[in-house]
């Protein structure tokens, strides 16, 4: 099987980390195959992950086409762990190629590897904290390489990785629209060009980033709402967090001051998995927050703040408060009074991906968004809606009518 001329300069690029950014039906499974193939071959002893969403769609995506292709290289093929050993150029010596879905990818953590291929990155959860923390780290020992591909999906976490190389030598990016491709019906691409709304074309088939269809914050803007200068933050008035735990999902703790103009900096993020009830406490304590605005439903850690000392405000949920309070945020991003420190990498991805349910026909729209990527967001709306809120009514009993003034 050849690779086309798109896909040979990826294949040809030298460089460690490559970055490539497609429309649908390019044909990134089969030069995927053929990179783990062709790299599994060329030494003894190589180990290869290849990682989709979820391990259903690591089988359906790229499972028979390695079966495939390897078949004149395969000495064991095992179904159920959806692994192959191949022989390799070495006389006697084997590698082994593994596929793996995102959702359990801690059962990499510790191990190591050559080859990381993965696959449709826009749409994987807490991408940089798995990367960082998990995957990142296989790679060391062996001085490992890295593939990631996806079709993009707003402007997310695989549009930071995609603008990498600008900082990082060890990277490159391709760009290739399914025209790139040419193996496909460019009368059948223009009919879905037709049928198609614009944007959605655009993402799908040009690779372009757009803003996700159903986002919930359209109104965030990153030329207007982040800043890179922590010296901007002046004459602040109270130093404020909002928190949504979690073990299992990362905890998030976001650290947020206000200033005279009550206008809200979110200056530093703290997002992290596996933290108990007590080390949660613990972080909180040492910051220092005047004011902290935590998820109601987790009483017991709510418990070891309030034993440590920290100044533990009200968080009311209702049938209402996601919308209530999605409106207080977006009102923020409007008025220009909301800032977001660069540094907040989570918190920009949930703000560029959470978005609402498709609209079903014959159905009213919902009125909340969908229950992912939404840690940083939760805490975030904790903190601005509560206390913009006890602002609202402290103003309240201060007003005095102007008659009683004379």
């Amino acid at each position: 099987m050849l690779l086309h001329n798109p896909q040979k300069k990826i294949a040809i690029s030298t460089k460690r980390f490559r970055v490539v950014n497609c429309g649908r039906r390019f044909g990134k499974t089969t030069l995927a195959v053929l990179e783990m193939i062709a790299k599994a071959v060329s030494a003894d002893d190589i180990r290869i992950a290849y990682i989709a969403p979820t391990y259903q769609q690591a089988r359906d995506i790229a499972w028979n086409d390695l079966k495939k292709i390897s078949q004149p290289v395969k000495l064991k093929i095992n179904e159920s762990r959806l692994e192959i050993t191949v022989k390799t150029q070495v006389e006697g010596g084997k590698s082994i190629i593994m596929l793996r879905g995102w959702e359990a990818v801690e059962t990499l953590r510790g191990q190591a590897f050559d080859l990381l291929v993965i696959d449709e990155i826009a749409s994987m959860r807490n991408f940089w904290i798995n990367w960082e923390e998990v995957l990142r780290p296989t790679l060391t020992d062996r001085i490992g390489q890295a593939l990631f591909i996806s079709t993009p999906k707003g402007f997310n976490h695989f549009y930071d990785l995609y603008n990498k190389y600008l900082e990082d030598d060890d990277y490159e990016s391709f760009n290739f629209t399914s025209y790139d491709n040419p193996h496909l019906s460019e009368e059948e691409l223009n009919k879905a060009k037709r049928e198609m709304l614009p944007d959605r074309f655009s993402q799908e088939y040009l690779a372009d980033f757009k803003k996700s269809e159903g986002l919930v914050y359209k109104e965030f803007n990153r030329d207007k709402h982040i800043f890179a200068e922590l010296s901007k933050v002046v004459n602040n008035i109270d130093y404020i967090a909002g928190i949504d735990f979690g073990f299992t999902n990362p905890c998030a703790v976001m650290h947020i001051k206000k200033d005279y103009d009550n206008s809200y900096w979110v200056i530093e993020e703290w997002y992290k998995r596996g933290q108990s009830d007590a080390q949660i406490a613990e972080y909180v304590s040492a910051c220092h927050f005047n004011k902290v605005y935590p998820d109601p439903e987790s009483p017991s850690a709510i418990s070891e703040m309030k034993a440590r000392g920290v100044n533990v405000r009200e968080v009311i949920k209702n049938k209402d408060s996601i919308k209530s309070g999605i409106d207080k945020v977006r009102e923020l991003f409007l008025s220009g009074k909301l800032k977001i420190h660069n540094s907040c990498v989570n918190l920009i991805e949930e703000l560029e991906s959470y978005s609402y349910p498709d609209k079903r026909e014959g159905r009213n729209e919902e009125e909340n968004p969908i229950k992912e990527n939404d840690h940083a967001l939760d805490a975030l709306r904790y903190a601005l809606s509560m206390n913009s809120t006890n602002v609202e009514r402290l103003k309240a009993k201060q007003y005095i009518p102007n008659n009683l003034n004379r």
